[in-house]
């Protein structure tokens, strides 16, 4: 086993300290900082996130803020999605793509006010980017990155410990809305939102100081639900076909191929950078899109650091970009980043480690 060089380049997260004390053993890097992905029982933890309550250390979902007065603005322009509607206190879902319309990140816009907006960003650096369109595009506006780090509680019974700590009022928060609160003097924004399709809750810490402060009141704030530790679990999400920006996404993806069209508006302004090219590909169609992959046989595969070519006949048609072992389906699934000609039914055979893998294409999500 191998640690890890302590460096300015790898941030820790205010609840750094609280997960080590967990019982982490595993990170991954994202966004220049340590992700904590397990507690030495990825079965026991899975289960618990699709019966009970999961906290996870998401801080590494790293804020890009837009002040001034043409924050609204600078937002819509990167964002192909109309935002002209949202209201103070709603996140939208929003695909940022680059001038060739290919995907660069999938974060959540917050709007905080009339000049002031969070996107709570997938693993990229867009605050470089968001500032750079902003100045050539000779804005009034400051991007920056706030002082702003989410915890999640995930899982069925997260709205009970949340409510627990927060009050009742959270019942009655809508899908990606969200309310700025105080918890114990520690000053927060808790939305309804989270990396799972079992339902929870985001907490945005807004001072760093007090990261185990706050980990502390939900941990023990759940104990009578079995809140344990946890992360963005790799089996459920995949089996709840979640897209996960830069693991299932290359140098070449575009919204259409990875099921995010509905989130692009093609008549938002000119102005909007990809949007052109965009309405181009809408206009002739994807040349992929994402399915389904389940393997033949029952046996784990085990995954690695790279994408699987998919072939049919000898010929590569895709990728399979992640593969896992289904804790309830008892099979080995994954997505497949194929062919548009490709259908739902075919049979193909993925190469996976040298060994080659039959399966057959579905539908997403697998449940």
């Amino acid at each position: 086993m191998f640690g890890i060089t302590p460096s300015a380049r790898l941030r820790p997260s205010p609840f750094y300290r609280a997960t080590l004390e967990e019982g982490a053993t595993t990170f991954t890097t994202y966004n220049h900082m340590l992700m904590p992905t397990a507690f030495g029982d990825p079965e026991a933890e899975y289960w618990r996130l699709i019966n009970g309550v999961s906290q996870w250390d998401v801080s590494v979902e790293r804020q890009v803020q837009l002040k001034g007065p043409d924050a609204g603005r600078l937002a819509q322009i990167l964002a192909p999605r109309d935002l002209s509607t949202q209201k103070v206190g709603q996140g939208k879902y929003v695909p940022l793509c680059n001038h060739r319309g290919v995907l660069i990140n999938d974060p959540i816009c917050l709007k905080l006010a009339d000049d002031l907006y969070w996107l709570s960003i997938a693993d990229s650096n867009i605050w470089f980017w968001a500032g750079a369109i902003a100045a050539e595009r000779g804005l009034t506006v400051e991007v920056s990155e706030p002082d702003v780090s989410p915890m999640a509680l995930q899982g069925p019974t997260a709205e009970e410990v949340v409510a627990h700590v927060v009050g009742d009022w959270v019942r009655d928060l809508k899908y990606f809305w969200f309310r700025e609160t105080v918890i114990s003097g520690i000053p927060v924004v808790v939305q309804r939102s989270g990396w799972s399709k079992q339902g929870g809750f985001e907490i945005y810490l807004r001072d760093g100081t007090r990261g185990a402060a706050l980990w502390n009141i939900f941990r023990e704030a759940g104990q009578p639900w079995g809140i344990g530790p946890g992360g963005p679990n790799w089996c459920e999400r995949i089996e709840s076909g979640l897209i996960s920006y830069g693991g299932d996404t290359d140098a070449a993806t575009n919204p259409f191929e990875v099921r995010m069209g509905r989130y692009v508006d093609l008549d938002v302004p000119d102005d909007t950078v990809g949007i052109a090219a965009l309405r181009r590909i809408a206009a002739e169609g994807p040349k992929r899109h994402s399915l389904g992959l389940v393997l033949d046989g029952d046996a784990p595969v085990t995954p690695g650091f790279t994408w699987h070519p998919i072939l049919q006949d000898g010929r590569k048609l895709g990728d399979m970009t992640n593969v896992v072992f289904s804790y309830r389906l008892k099979r080995n699934i994954g997505f497949a980043l194929i062919d548009r000609r490709c259908s739902i039914g075919d049979r193909v055979t993925a190469e996976i480690g040298g060994v080659m893998q039959p399966g057959t294409l579905t539908d997403l999500p697998f449940l």
